[in-house]
This record gives C-alpha cells, sequence and structure tokens, in this order.
C-alpha cells in the first residue's frame, strides 16, 4: 500500500459520520410499517426495539418526551405504523429510526391499544358508575362539541330546533379525526366547563372507520369527559361504535340525532304528557272526593255516628233524675227535721217558766231580784215585783201570813241553785 493510499484513508468516525449526514439528508422524514420486536422500556423513559417484516429489521429508538403522548403500550409483536428520522448511532455504526409518533398498524393493533388504554383507566375509577350525574330535566343551554361541517352539527341543531325551539346551542367546531383532533376536543371540554353557561355539553361525530373514530379513543379525551364539572353526551358514530368516551361521559348516545333527543324533551310530547297528567290528576281528585263523600255520609246515618248524641241525652236525663231525687230527699229530710224542731220546741215550751205563767201562776221577786219561794220570810211593807204570763207589776205586802221571820241572807240561802226547777217549785204544795 503506498503513502498515499494511507493519506487518503477515512477513520471510521469519519465514515459513519459522512454516512449518518447522508442518510439523514436523503431521508429527512419516513413513514415506515412493521412489527415490534425485541421491545424495551429503558428506566431513563426512552423506548428501543426492532421493526421488522419478513425479511429486514430496522433498529428504532423513540424517546421519552415524544412517547409519552401515545394512547398505547408497545409490545412484541404488535403492528404499528411509525414516523420519524433516519440516522446513524455513531458508538456501533448501527443506522436507526428516531421515531416521533406511532400508532397502530390494522383493526387488530387499534383494538389491542383501545382494550390496554380501557383497562388502565378502568383501574383509576374513570368510568365508575358513582361519577355519573344525571341530566338536566329541561336544558336552557346546550354545549355542542363537533366538527361545524359534517352531517353530525346540521342532525343536532334540526332536532333540537324541532323540540325544543327555545334552547339556545352553543357549537364550539373542532377537528373530529386526524393529527391534534383529541387535543382540540379535550381542549373543547375544557372550554365549556370555564365558560360555565351551557347546562349540558355534547361531544360526538359522525360514523366512520375505527381510525376515524379513534380521536374519541384518546386519553387526553377521556379524562377531559370524566373531569367535566358540566353533564356530558357521548353521541359518537352510529349504534354499533364503541368508543372510550362513551365509558367516560356521564351519558351514552347512539347517535348525534340520539343525544339531540335525549337531552329536551319534545314540545308535543310534553304538552301531551302534561293534559294526561292534569286528566289523571283530576279523575283521581274527584274519585277520593266521591269515596270520601259516601264514607261520611255514611258515618252520618250510622249508629256509632249518632251515638255521641245519645250519650249526651241520656246524661242529661240522668242528671234530671238526680236532680229530682235530690230534691225530694232533701224535702223529706227537711220535714223530718221540722217535725223533730217542733217536738223539742213543744217539750222546751212546756218546761218554759213563762207557760206555767200562760197558766196563770206569777213569779214574785224582792226589789233585789230574789225569788220568793216561802211567804213566811215577808213582812209588812215589803216591796215586791211580781210577774205575770203578760207584764209584771210592783206590789207591796199589807198582810203578812207567815209564821217566820227570815232575813235576807236566810232568803239568799234559799234561793234556787243552778239547775233547780223553778216550775217544780212552782207546783210545790
Amino acid at each position: 500500500m503506498t503513502n498515499t493510499a494511507v493519506q487518503d484513508a477515512l477513520t471510521v468516525s469519519a465514515l459513519t459520520s459522512s454516512l449518518k449526514l447522508l442518510l439523514e439528508d436523503s431521508f429527512p422524514a419516513v413513514c415506515v410499517t412493521g412489527e415490534i420486536s425485541n421491545f424495551k422500556h429503558h428506566s431513563s423513559g426512552h423506548m428501543y426495539f426492532s421493526l421488522k417484516d419478513e425479511k429486514s429489521q430496522l433498529r428504532c429508538v423513540m424517546w421519552r418526551w415524544q412517547n409519552q403522548a401515545l394512547r398505547f403500550i408497545p409490545e412484541d409483536g404488535m403492528q404499528v405504523i411509525l414516523r420519524g428520522d433516519i440516522s446513524v448511532y455513531e458508538s456501533r455504526g448501527e443506522y436507526q429510526l428516531v421515531t416521533q409518533s406511532m400508532q397502530p398498524a390494522g383493526e387488530g393493533a387499534l383494538l389491542a391499544a383501545f382494550e390496554q388504554l380501557k383497562a388502565r383507566l378502568a383501574s383509576e375509577g374513570l368510568f365508575d358508575s358513582e361519577r355519573k350525574r344525571p341530566l338536566p330535566f329541561q336544558p336552557e343551554r346546550i354545549g355542542v362539541i363537533t366538527s361545524q361541517t359534517g352531517a353530525a352539527v346540521r342532525d343536532i341543531i334540526r332536532i333540537l330546533h324541532r323540540r325544543a325551539p327555545w334552547v339556545q346551542i352553543i357549537l364550539w367546531p373542532v377537528r373530529v379525526q386526524g393529527e391534534g383532533a383529541a387535543s382540540e376536543i379535550a381542549a373543547a371540554i375544557d372550554g365549556l366547563n370555564a365558560h360555565g353557561q351551557v347546562d349540558v355539553i355534547i361531544a360526538g361525530r359522525g360514523g366512520g372507520s375505527i381510525e376515524d373514530l379513534w380521536a374519541f379513543n384518546e386519553e387526553v379525551v377521556v379524562r377531559a369527559l370524566a373531569n367535566s364539572v358540566i353533564p356530558t353526551i357521548s353521541a359518537v358514530g352510529h349504534e354499533v361504535d364503541v368508543t372510550l368516551a362513551d365509558f367516560a361521559a356521564d351519558v351514552r348516545a347512539p347517535t348525534p340525532s340520539g343525544a339531540a333527543e335525549q337531552v329536551v324533551r319534545d314540545r308535543q310530547e310534553m304538552m301531551e304528557r302534561v293534559s294526561t297528567s292534569s286528566s289523571r290528576l283530576y279523575n283521581a281528585v274527584a274519585g277520593r272526593i266521591s269515596e270520601h263523600r259516601q264514607m261520611l255520609e255514611l258515618l252520618v246515618s250510622s249508629h256509632g255516628f249518632r251515638r255521641p248524641l245519645d250519650l249526651v241525652t241520656q246524661k242529661a236525663q240522668t242528671v234530671d233524675e238526680f236532680t229530682r231525687r235530690l230534691l225530694d230527699t232533701s224535702a223529706r229530710k227537711l220535714e223530718q227535721r221540722t217535725q223533730a224542731l217542733n217536738g223539742l220546741a213543744g217539750r222546751l215550751n212546756a218546761l218554759s217558766p213563762l207557760a206555767v205563767l200562760e197558766r196563770g201562776y206569777a213569779v214574785c221577786r224582792t226589789t233585789e231580784g230574789d225569788i220568793i219561794r216561802d211567804a213566811g220570810i215577808l213582812s209588812f211593807g215589803d216591796q215586791l215585783d211580781v210577774k205575770f204570763h203578760k207584764g209584771q207589776v210592783a206590789c207591796r205586802v199589807e198582810s203578812p201570813e207567815g209564821k217566820r221571820k227570815m232575813t235576807k241572807k236566810t232568803l239568799r240561802a234559799r234561793k234556787p241553785s243552778p239547775g233547780e226547777d223553778l216550775r217544780i217549785d212552782l207546783f210545790d204544795e
């Protein structure tokens, strides 16, 4: 080998750098599909794996700040579509794909990603029935998050105007598929909550493939629906289409039109319900009044209802009977007491000195009041007081006939003791 050949030789690093620049300039951005193998999620957050098909494989890397937005967890054997730049890892001299974005390839891979995210969010309780809130009975303002050019928004507006023309519709237009659609939908949900002027939110779109509807499976949309303070309705695709937004929203509608029918009551239907309810209420009240009237008439005509009056009249009659018996008893007792009193009065009158006087006897007393029982104690000229049955007179002794003379002391000694019967003395011989 000549000196010239040695001088023109490249170092490994120089050749690798040249190839790196050549590849990066030739393939600034590529989109490639294949099957994941040898997947490793490093503790640093970076992802390292290979993408292969039947004949070849490609080394790939996806940095932490780029894989944080992934809506699924990559696994070996998963078919994916990668978008990124071709570069060279100079330390090993290997070319690799620096992945900018990753999405499942094919319906099977999308369904696997769907089930992965569903299980993870369900474990956090985002789909629990306890979190669900009832829709307002008759909302006045309804927020609609959908594409402003799609058929869904026209169906929603048409049905709302027909069923409840007084309802105000606030449309927040967003992209409903493609790159960035999920972020716009989530921002619209947060915006209506911050606005706070709507009573309920409808978020949805018309039908399409699983790829078209995928924005409503994005984690950012699911969390926005779960965290909404305002009640939400998910109205995505057709009845057979199921998205994670359906699990997170308070109510799932089979279609956008179905959401409009669920959120408001039909005016004609409400009028018919009011009329029917009024008739039922009137009939129920009239029936109850008639029933109670019959019960009242039956009570009034029954013996039990008249019984209180009978009790009053019977008690009044009993009072009259007791009064008559009391008066009769009182009269009889009074008569008995009167007869007894008259008997006692007669006996008392018979024992009275006045009664003796009434028979012609008189009582003689000295001027000092002493009773004269013995004429022998009187002397000529003594003054006496004589009491008759009626009245009394003053007398003087003219002719005493007594056989013995007694002094006043003797006379007082002969004064009757208390209780001595004057009547007996008067009748003494």
